[in-house]
């Protein structure tokens, strides 16, 4: 794809050119509809000019700016123009006397027929500025895309760069969300068999969520909130009857929004870990909802801090990766608030990406 698009750019770059001196090389054609008579002498005059223009021109263009001007090697650059222009200077001086008649001679040239020295001073004068100017346009044109190859190459890096960023942090968030939630099983295993039965076969299904659909950039919300609705599930096997769970789904059946795979699964996992306490009763209340171009995450829950050593839901890192992962997809689109209550009993986090 990327190489047949430079294809293309390079096809259109070749007739563009092609028009721009076919146009030039018309303009004594298209002159005669102004009141100018058609002169074969001059249009053939015209012709050579215009070719000598155009050797000139690719000449600087393909060897002389991209091998001595943009290598800085500008000594060598001046005096090998300078001796294609004194060439060119004297064949567009000669070649007018054996193929114009005088009378076709312009007029700012008859002017000097008195003076043949300031006829020609104004001749090698005329051609020097003009092949000068050709030169000049030249490095122009090829600095300027001299200067697009290298921000798209630029670009390319940059974007390279990201993917390898984001690919190396679905890379850590994959086998994070994996190990609390076998954390969680395993801790079933040992009061409730049937239960961690039935949450390894949630989590077969939440696989393949994680396998397949974690390698788009971006997903469905509506795939995105029936994964997540199976990881509550999933989550809320191992639950005592003093915890209690309330989610609210507030998304169109027509919506077209899309988001980034598993990038609220943090916010929910912090809330199951921190949320419940085995001998005290508490709540996780979840609202994922689509306003205004917006995704909203809501996510409440009591608190039972974890020391380090009785955590084993994991390393804690699922919040720094989601901080990251933002930035990288959403820059400057998502506010991202969260804190605890004045008591110390309520922790909350508040989502809002803009999808858009």
């Amino acid at each position: 794809m990327f190489i047949n698009q430079n294809k293309k750019t390079k096809n259109l770059l070749i007739t563009l050119h092609i028009l721009v001196w076919l146009i030039i090389m018309c303009f004594p054609i298209i002159l005669m509809g102004t009141g100018e008579t058609f002169n074969t002498n001059k249009f053939f005059l015209h012709i050579i000019f215009t070719s000598f223009f155009i050797i000139l021109f690719y000449i600087n263009y393909l060897i002389l700016i991209p091998k001595y001007f943009l290598k800085r090697n500008i000594k060598i650059f001046v005096i090998i123009n300078i001796i294609l222009v004194l060439i060119f200077m004297a064949l567009m001086y000669a070649i007018p006397h054996y193929i114009m008649k005088p009378q076709d001679v312009p007029p700012p040239m008859r002017r000097f027929d008195e003076s043949p020295w300031a006829r020609t001073l104004f001749m090698l004068s005329r051609d020097f500025l003009v092949l000068v100017m050709l030169i000049i346009i030249s490095i122009a044109i090829k600095m300027i895309e001299n200067w697009s190859s290298l921000e798209k190459s630029k670009s390319d890096a940059e974007k390279n760069q990201f993917e390898a960023e984001l690919l190396n942090l679905r890379n850590q968030i994959n086998p994070h969300f994996l190990l609390n939630t076998l954390n969680n099983i395993y801790a079933l295993i040992a009061f409730n068999t049937e239960k961690a039965q039935q949450a390894v076969q949630d989590l077969s299904k939440l696989l393949r969520h994680i396998l397949y659909d974690n390698k788009e950039r971006f997903v469905s919300i509506h795939k995105e909130i029936d994964f997540i609705k199976q990881y509550i599930e999933l989550m809320k096997i191992r639950l005592n009857d003093n915890i209690k769970v309330e989610t609210c789904f507030e998304i169109p059946e027509n919506s077209t929004a899309v988001i980034a795979p598993l990038v609220f699964i943090s916010l929910i996992e912090n809330a199951f870990k921190h949320g419940i306490s085995a001998n005290n009763p508490g709540y996780i209340f979840i609202k994922i909802s689509e306003k205004d171009n917006k995704i909203i995450c809501e996510v409440k829950n009591s608190y039972f801090p974890k020391s380090i050593e009785s955590d084993k839901s994991g390393s804690g890192i699922g919040l720094d990766l989601i901080n990251k992962r933002l930035n990288l997809l959403y820059p400057d689109k998502y506010e991202w608030n969260m804190g605890i209550s004045k008591d110390m009993k309520d922790y909350y986090s508040v989502l809002t990406i803009n999808f858009r």
